[in-house]
């Protein structure tokens, strides 16, 4: 294993000090031992950590994206493992609506093979919404037709880390190994008492581990319920877990007790030992992967087409234009958009029990909370870059294969057999690794041959061959028209893909921002990235590409921007304040140290140098808010059918769940349900109603419209109060950015799975892959006032986002799909000339920028002054945090789960309106609703001053020097 590999395994924590004192007095010589273990973990982290990322070992993530070593480079650019292609067809999606409906058209027309790679799969998602009315569009359903009529379906997923990881979880047998160093002649007396001393200090560590384990499992996506409930669908079906964080028993006792024999510890040789023998006090080894996951999003139908991008096929993701952030219909509950956890806020609880019926483990009471929205882009591409594509997959497949279920001679799994050619695309495999008997044949799937489409730029084949397939329902139709040069690029290594480290992914960003002439956008999940090398345990170097491309500008006088918008708090439940948001306040505190704290990060660096950085970058988030319909119709539905609006919505899920009690066999319909049941009695009820206020169209059930193009003034949208006001009714929350988007001057794209983070970027830490797109097809634009030759697919990709962001885009209807809603055989619509689209074409420009910055500075006031939301720039320290949100949302996310919180409630429920900043009654109604009709969009600015007087991420047990790696 290469030497900057380690990291992705994990080791222990640091500081146990005051734990083990206490028990070392009964230990002995052993527990003594222990007790030095323990009080130089944090010194050892550090020294540890230097020595694994620094001092003359690989990191590739050198500025110039040039390896020094030369063990990464290949031929093609970017030291990837494919070269470049033209003639590819691209399609853009914003957002999980029109993306899962050209998905779920896909599947429906697949013939020969559906090849999946995603972090998270639920079977149980709706492609199509509302799921009432698409019930044929599940998931699950989709797979098990195509299955059925003959298709072969492989999916590999990640296998989460399914429980706290501890010493004991970890190496079991470290105290029995301990206590067998005794002598033989050791008296009996001090056997027991040195076995005590040990079950003391071992005992000690484990209690703090209760609290503070080695690393907590982040999200209960649980990989088992994907790959059973999948496989039991059909035998054409075949679901990879990988990787496995643990190796097996025998394994791991080897390794164990062949790298504690000789060990010795003291301060002075602690920094000198084997990181083996360190680790083993965990029972760390090579085959230990606790860190690292599987990140890649794609979905490859019959070897032809390839969807890919930031969009897993799970819970959560689906989302429209306008991004609705409630979904209660009083009216009709066949309305209902996300049936059980689907509905989400990760701020206030995470997925739970995904196996069991959804609905029984939905914490989030609808009429009180609202879901988080998900901003999100994939594409969808055919033509040559997608033999690379398919490539990588086999690649994937045929190594976890032989890793680990070859072994199993299960009938159900076998390797995807390809045919390689001299100039075929599997050059690149790694000698050997994957050279399975020719005889290995799988049911169903056909070969990867290489045809007209394996043709590359850097080695074209000696003659081009006639496709292997007939046209695929329009999708794999003439390519004569395409005109956009594609290539793969990917983060991955020995743990991941059986490669040596490939960081393609890091490579190409830092070229494309160091050769760009104008202008970048970067939208993505994280912003963590250093300048120098100073700014451990950050390694990659994105962040010296960027201040190196600034501060040449800046020298020559050129007018140059780069637009970052990133999620305002990472996607993970709690009070920022309580001690479990350690890891949240980690990221962030790593974020604002590569914007502009820590002495090295951009803004810092681009102002020493005696420059204004707001002239060259800027950094945004997004946030929208809604309103829950919990007005007068609902509480009449309630009253006459002796129902509660919650009741009648779970047993409405319960019956659109796969596993729920009512569903039987998973294809019980809302219009076949047992009369006598909440649902019937309410839905009776409610249609009875339909005509009054609020009831009829159910189009008031959200007011995501008003701030989108042609949305209704909210000042105008109709109200009847029923048991709560309409200000109870307003809710916010931050709208989470999962993009993974960079675009340069209007004319390439970066787009993929890859974070701007270590994890993504360094390619021995998640796996990743991207796509790196340059349309031929010019667009005439403009760019800082003077003409520019723009392209088509960057430039609309580019204007549609930022139109959506400023609210200049009409809302989305998920039942009337439009041509951005098919596959790659419909072109993207995008309307250049409109008023709203010539607003955005010119990033540099003065009436752009007036646009931008003044929509985010609006907004973000009045977000704040609604709804205290935080971050907020007035927040310098925890004292005026406890001012600004605590004193009125204290365990207002406990409350929101149903929780014991503290005795006393928040004066507020999470996300709801600060009513204390208006006036009584109607009047203050009214100052809302005006505040309210001035947010257009839902760009807003990123508060930089957020808790900038504090150190926000402390070390601790679960944030030290080899845990940081996790947040980076």
């Amino acid at each position: 294993m290469a030497n900057d590999d380690h990291l992705a395994y994990g080791d222990f924590p640091g500081d146990e000090e005051s734990d083990v004192k206490t028990s070392k007095k009964q230990g002995g010589m052993f527990s003594s031992f222990l007790g030095k273990v323990q009080q130089t973990a944090q010194e050892l982290g550090s020294e540890l950590a230097s020595v694994l990322s620094g001092n003359g070992i690989h990191s590739h993530t050198h500025v110039g994206a040039n390896c020094a070593d030369g063990m990464h480079k290949t031929i093609h650019r970017f030291d990837s493992f494919a070269g470049e292609r033209d003639s590819n067809d691209v399609k853009w999606y914003v957002d999980g609506c029109s993306y899962m409906w050209a998905v779920s058209i896909a599947l429906e027309q697949a013939r020969d093979s559906i090849w999946i790679l995603d972090w998270w799969l639920s079977p149980e998602l709706y492609l199509r919404r509302p799921p009432s009315k698409k019930t044929q569009y599940r998931l699950d359903r989709m797979l098990q037709a195509a299955a059925q009529r003959g298709v072969k379906v492989n999916v590999i997923v990640y296998k989460e880390v399914s429980q706290a990881l501890t010493r004991k979880y970890l190496s079991p047998i470290l105290p029995d190994y301990l206590h067998s160093l005794l002598p033989r002649g050791t008296d009996l007396v001090t056997s027991a008492m040195s076995r005590l001393g040990i079950a003391a200090t071992f005992a000690s560590l484990e209690y703090a581990e209760t609290q503070n384990p080695l690393i907590s499992p982040p999200l209960i996506v649980d990989s088992a319920h994907t790959k059973h409930a999948l496989e039991a669908l059909h035998p054409n079906i075949s679901v990879f877990r990988h990787p496995d964080h643990l190796p097996d028993a025998q394994t791991l006792e080897s390794s164990f007790l062949s790298s504690l024999k000789n060990l010795t510890l003291n301060a002075a040789t602690a920094s000198k030992l084997p990181e083996d023998a360190l680790k083993a006090v965990y029972g760390m080894n090579e085959d230990v992967i606790l860190y690292w996951a599987h990140h890649e999003k794609l979905c490859l139908i019959d070897g032809e087409i390839a969807f890919m991008g930031g969009l897993d096929l799970c819970y959560g993701r689906w989302d429209t234009n306008q991004h609705p952030i409630v979904d209660v219909h009083p009216e009709n509950l066949k309305n209902i958009v996300w049936p059980g956890q689907d509905y989400n806020n990760a701020r206030i609880s995470d997925f739970t029990d995904v196996a069991d019926a959804a609905w029984k483990n939905d914490s989030l009471n609808r009429t009180e909370s609202s879901r988080m929205g998900w901003s999100d882009i994939s594409i969808n591409l055919r033509g040559p870059a997608v033999e690379d594509l398919k490539a990588h997959f086999v690649e994937r497949w045929n190594f976890i294969y032989k890793e680990k279920y070859d072994v199993r001679r299960d009938s159900r799994y076998s390797a995807i057999a390809v045919q390689q050619s001299t100039h075929g695309l599997m050059k690149h495999m790694k000698s050997g690794l994957h050279n399975l008997e020719a005889q290995v044949k799988q049911m169903s799937m056909p070969s990867i041959a290489t045809n007209a489409m394996g043709a590359t730029k850097d080695q074209p084949p000696d003659r081009l061959q006639q496709a292997e397939t007939a046209p695929f329902s329009g999708i794999a139709a003439s390519l004569s028209d395409a005109a956009v040069t594609c290539q793969v690029v990917r983060s991955c290594t020995n743990w991941s893909h059986g490669v040596n480290t490939e960081h393609s992914i890091a490579n190409a960003y830092i070229s494309i921002i160091r050769d760009s002439q104008h202008f970048i956008y970067i939208e993505n999940q994280f912003f963590i990235t250093a300048t120098t090398s100073s700014q451990k345990p950050v390694l990659n170097k994105l962040g010296a590409a960027i201040l190196e491309r600034i501060l040449r500008a800046a020298k020559a006088g050129e007018k140059y921007m780069i637009i970052v918008i990133i999620p305002a708090i990472p996607g993970f439940a709690g009070d920022l304040k309580d001690e479990s948001s350690l890891g949240t306040r980690a990221i962030m505190d790593f974020q604002y140290k590569s914007i502009n704290r820590g002495g090295h990060s951009i803004i810092e660096s681009i102002e020493a140098a005696g420059y204004n950085a707001c002239d060259f970058i800027r950094f945004y988030n997004l946030r929208n808010y809604d309103r829950i319909n919990i007005g007068a119709s609902m509480r009449k539905a309630e009253d006459a059918s002796g129902v509660t609006y919650e009741e009648a919505r779970r047993d409405h899920d319960d019956i659109m769940d796969p596993v729920g009690y009512r569903a039987q066999d998973g294809t019980a319909h809302p219009e076949e349900a047992i009369i006598g049941h909440p649902y019937e009695n309410y839905q009776q009820v409610a249609d009875s109603l339909a005509g009054s206020e609020g009831l009829g169209s159910g189009r008031w059930d959200s007011v995501s419209e008003c701030y989108m193009l042609k949305g209704l003034d909210i000042r105008q949208v109709p109200w009847e109060n029923g048991e709560h006001s309409e200000m109870d009714a307003f809710v916010s929350e931050e709208l989470y950015i999962h993009t993974k988007v960079l675009i340069a001057d209007d004319r390439i794209v970066i787009c993929g799975s890859a974070n701007l983070n270590d994890r993504s970027q360094l390619g021995n830490h998640d796996s990743e892959i991207a796509l790196i797109i340059q349309d031929s097809t010019p667009v005439d634009s403009m760019m800082n006032g003077q003409p520019w030759r723009a392209t088509k697919f960057a430039a609309s990709l580019r204007r549609q986002l930022f139109r959506k962001h400023v609210g200049l885009l009409a809302p989305q209807n998920m039942e009337q799909p439009d041509p951005n809603f098919e596959t790659i055989a419909v072109p993207n619509l995008y309307d250049f000339g409109t008023s709203e689209d010539k607003a955005v074409m010119d990033p540099l420009s003065d009436q752009f920028l007036k646009l931008w910055n003044g929509t985010a500075k609006r907004n973000a006031e009045a977000f704040g002054r609604i709804f205290h939301p935080v971050p907020h720039d007035s927040v310098r320290n925890w004292k005026q945090y406890d001012s600004f949100y605590e004193y009125f949302f204290s365990k207002a996310d406990e409350e929101a789960t149903g929780k014991e919180g503290k005795k006393t409630p928040a004066k507020y429920r999470w996300g709801h309106v600060v009513a204390d900043n208006f006036s009584p009654g109607e009047q203050g109604l009214k100052e809302l609703k005006d505040l309210l009709s001035t947010i257009k969009g839902n760009l807003v600015d990123m508060p930089l001053n957020f808790l900038i007087e504090e150190d926000i991420a402390r070390q601790g047990l679960t944030l030290n020097a080899l845990t940081e790696p996790i947040y980076t």
